[in-house]
């Protein structure tokens, strides 16, 4: 590949491509992804069929893996799950701010466990605000009297407070959570779509050029790469138009 402009090379190095797959097409995904893009997303779906191995797998491959299982459960269940996670080799992992502090905490202390009985890097801790699919008509349906943008910043600043590294927000509330939380922090978004794929299950989108302008560190983009017919140009192509 030749040198790019500034500007989108913070794009490629921003992209975390969601590997939502089985284990044969994810390894697959990731050999032709190789050098294009720096980090890849284990979500549920594959974590629960195949297990830490792939984590490893992946990072033996020079990856970047950030393990997405939003984590919500007690605080001791929490911590230990979060210290197995960073024993995998993970460089991020998620946690439901709706768990609160204490939880928000314990994962902290996990990751840190975790990562130096291996003697590896610790792994970031993100505190997931409101998922992408969710608009006001659906918090409402589970109590949530505020709209998602209020809910993202009350949630943001509680993530603050708990000693998390960042959170996960659509971009649509991006520049809030950056605002919250200043310039050093991580502000995951998924539910980034360029202008030519389609919007699926996410309530809440922008485009990747958008997503940083708002304040985003990084971008997870899921099916607009992993579902074209070349996923390797899917990934130029973002990078170029953004």
């Amino acid at each position: 590949m030749t040198a790019l402009p500034e500007g989108r090379e913070r794009l490629r190095s921003s992209i975390i491509v969601a590997l939502d797959t089985d284990a044969h097409t994810a390894l697959s995904l990731a050999h032709t992804l190789r050098g294009r893009v720096e980090h890849l997303k284990v979500g549920m779906t594959l974590f629960y069929a195949e297990g830490p191995g792939i984590v490893r797998q992946f990072t033996e491959m020079g990856f970047s893996v950030f393990v997405d299982l939003k984590l919500h459960d007690i605080p001791h269940q929490v911590r230990g799950a979060a210290r197995e996670v960073a024993r995998a080799g993970a460089s991020m992992l998620t946690v439901h701010a709706s768990g609160g502090r204490a939880m928000m905490e314990a994962a902290v202390h996990g990751a840190c466990e975790g990562s130096a009985e291996c003697g590896s890097d610790t792994p970031d801790v993100l505190a997931v605000t409101v998922l992408t699919s969710l608009d006001d008509a659906a918090l409402a349906e589970v109590g949530v009297a505020a709209a998602p943008a209020g809910q993202v910043e009350l949630l943001t600043r509680l993530a603050r407070e708990s000693g998390v590294q960042g959170v996960v927000c659509s971009p649509r509330e991006a520049a809030a959570a950056r605002a919250i939380l200043g310039p050093e922090a991580l502000v995951v978004t998924p539910g980034v779509r360029p202008l030519w794929a389609a919007t699926d299950d996410q309530a809440r989108v922008a485009t990747p050029a958008d997503a940083l302008a708002a304040g985003a560190s990084h971008l997870v983009i899921g099916r607009p790469i992993t579902g074209a017919s070349q996923p390797a140009l899917a990934v130029e192509r973002i990078v170029t138009e953004g």
